[in-house]
């Protein structure tokens, strides 16, 4: 009988032993995966943040990091390798307003949306076009400034090729991924691309290429009389177009933007900062 029961208590024990070992487990278990779960979805919430908000990621980090190219008189180089030009300038009073410095990186103008995404910059703002493409991927600013893309040539040809018309025999240097690009392309025109708008000038400056397509205002800014590109000018515009800023897809930034350019427009800063580069009759009201 006393066997009995010692193996009774026994067997009482074992299964009691068992049921904890199963509750801990799945206790465990329930624990890890919810801190896991919450931590990647924390991770991947668009902007960086825990709530979701790209402008709190850029304050964080203390920098909103632009992504450009050498587009005078956009985003440029000047004495001592400091970016400036309208957009840098504006750029910068931007992070400024909200608390953080901003820091310039060349780009690839092809890649622009990968680099975006990828979080290797924080916007896109370089005389950007408001494209499909451009809005489809990217949340965008209001419009800031009006452009165009123009035709560039020698100034010796000039007279020949001053509708889309004649355009025909030139073979075009454009930057990968510009409006310029699309625009050529649209009308099934001959052409290279380059890496920059600048290097679309060099092209035709060395006979290389007969032509290039380059924004209207960079076009003002460096071809022409008293530039460093006098044996060159522009012709016919191909098209009228829009400049914005991107933010990645959902980002609260672009309303920050926004209000930022509304106060820099009502108080005069805007267009001050436009007089500087000779754009202020392409600067659209906010």
């Amino acid at each position: 009988m006393k066997k009995l029961v010692v193996f009774m208590l026994t067997m009482v024990m074992v299964f009691s032993l068992t049921a904890c070992g199963g509750s801990d487990d799945k206790s465990d278990s329930g624990s890890d995966g919810g801190a896991s779960s919450g931590t990647e979805s924390g991770a991947d919430s668009g902007s960086g943040t825990s709530d979701g908000s790209d402008l709190e990621y850029v304050k964080d980090k203390g920098t909103l990091v632009v992504g450009i190219t050498d587009f005078e008189p956009m985003d440029y180089k000047g004495d001592g390798d400091e970016w400036i030009g309208f957009d840098a300038d504006m750029a910068k009073a931007f992070a400024e307003s909200i608390g953080v410095e901003a820091e310039f990186v060349e780009i690839d103008w092809d890649n622009k949306i990968m680099e975006l995404d990828g979080k290797t910059i924080d916007c896109v703002w370089n005389g950007m076009t408001l494209t499909d493409e451009v809005t489809s991927a990217m949340e965008c600013s209001n419009a800031y400034c009006n452009n165009a893309q123009v035709v560039i040539v020698p100034a010796s040809e000039a007279d020949k090729y001053q509708d889309t018309d004649s355009l025909s025999d030139l073979s075009f240097a454009v930057e990968a991924g510009s409006a310029g690009e699309a625009a050529v392309a649209a009308l099934e025109l001959e052409y290279t691309p380059v890496k920059a708008q600048s290097d679309a000038l060099m092209e035709v400056a060395a006979g290389t290429s007969s032509a290039a397509v380059i924004d209207s205002l960079m076009a003002a800014a460096m071809v022409g009389e008293g530039t460093g590109y006098a044996d060159l000018t522009y012709t016919c515009g191909l098209n009228d177009e829009e400049y914005g800023v991107g933010f990645r897809k959902g980002s609260d930034l672009a309303k920050a933007l926004n209000d930022y350019f509304a106060a820099a427009y009502a108080d005069g800063s805007m267009m001050e900062c436009a007089e500087t580069y000779g754009v202020q009759a392409a600067i659209i009201e906010q």
